[in-house]
């Protein structure tokens, strides 16, 4: 028997041109769409349908964008199927942003709400540190433990800590710009088969993004949560969470803590997850599966073609 998992993806898998096709062949996305311009009070769809791509990849934009997009997905299934996407799952997941997507389609936030609560995200994340004292890089062939000792070595009294253990050898770290310069060449030194700064502005899921915490804090504190109708693996757990309450504290708690993403997708093959469908921009979460869990089933969906090719299999 198959058992169904919809994961999310996160920032870096926008691009021009996403949501077009959805906005084109059903109104259930159509609807979601103006439902996050009116939210945002602006044409973020014109942005993301034929905009310009610097302006897509700022912070403030790729978030509510590509939860816009995923979103567009799950009610055109729905829309398409005749059924709730909790009734095919047995669990959600996102990566980062993607999380407030796994919420959304459980039922634990409106669309409005996520929007508007990933817009003040971007934004919080931008102002947490100056442009140009922050970044990221990602170290490919590495374990965790391996990320972690470049990560102390390099840090000579700066931050520089895992922000992302992706799987497959993908680990993502985050701090200052220094520091990360440093780690790149320390891990060259060391045989890392590839370390490469990625680019973003700010140094994403690090200590140095406290003031944002506190921001989303604030936000999440008057945000309307409901109890999901199925379990989120959140992020910074690896573990289900069900439970308002607690949801509104990984939220908080997931703006400067890793992306425990080799483990999300482990804990859900535990759980006896046999397929999961990458709802939304690119296939990024369907390559890291196949390298962390090879037994599972991985697929993607964000185009109308895509969605009536995953309707077949549900």
């Amino acid at each position: 028997m198959s058992v169904h998992a919809f994961v999310f993806p996160g920032q870096g898998s926008q691009s021009v041109g996403m949501g077009q096709a959805l906005h084109e062949a059903f109104a259930s996305a159509r609807a979601v769409f103006q439902e996050v311009d009116d939210a945002l009070e602006t044409h973020l769809s014109k942005l993301m349908f034929a905009g310009d791509a610097e302006e897509l990849t700022r912070t403030e934009n790729a978030q509510p964008a590509l939860f816009a997009v995923s979103m567009a997905t799950v009610r055109a299934l729905e829309a398409e199927g005749a059924f709730r996407l909790s009734d095919k799952a047995a669990l959600v997941a996102g990566h980062s942003l993607g999380e407030y997507s796994a919420l959304a389609a459980a039922g634990t936030l409106g669309i409005a709400e996520g929007a508007r609560l990933l817009r003040l995200r971007g934004q919080a994340m931008q102002r947490a540190v100056p442009a140009g004292e922050g970044g990221m890089a990602a170290l490919l062939g590495v374990d965790e433990e391996q990320a972690a000792s470049i990560c102390t070595d390099a840090a000579q009294g700066e931050t520089l800590e895992i922000a992302n253990d992706n799987g497959g050898g993908q680990i993502v770290i985050s701090g200052h710009i220094g520091a990360i310069d440093r780690a790149i060449a320390l891990a060259k030194e060391r045989g890392i088969k590839r370390a490469v700064k990625l680019p973003v502005s700010a140094p994403f899921h690090s200590s140095l993004m406290a003031p944002a915490a506190r921001e989303m804090e604030e936000a999440l504190g008057v945000a309307k949560i409901s109890a999901p109708a199925i379990p989120v693996i959140a992020n910074v757990t690896a573990a289900k969470a069900t439970d308002p309450a607690v949801i509104r504290d990984l939220l908080v708690r997931q703006v400067t803590g890793t992306v425990r993403w080799r483990e999300s997708v482990q804990a859900m093959a535990a759980m006896g997850v046999t397929n999961m469908h990458e709802l939304g921009s690119g296939k990024v979460l369907c390559g890291l599966a196949r390298r962390i869990a090879p037994d599972l089933a991985a697929d993607n969906a964000g185009t109308p073609a895509e969605i009536e090719a995953l309707l077949k299999t549900l």
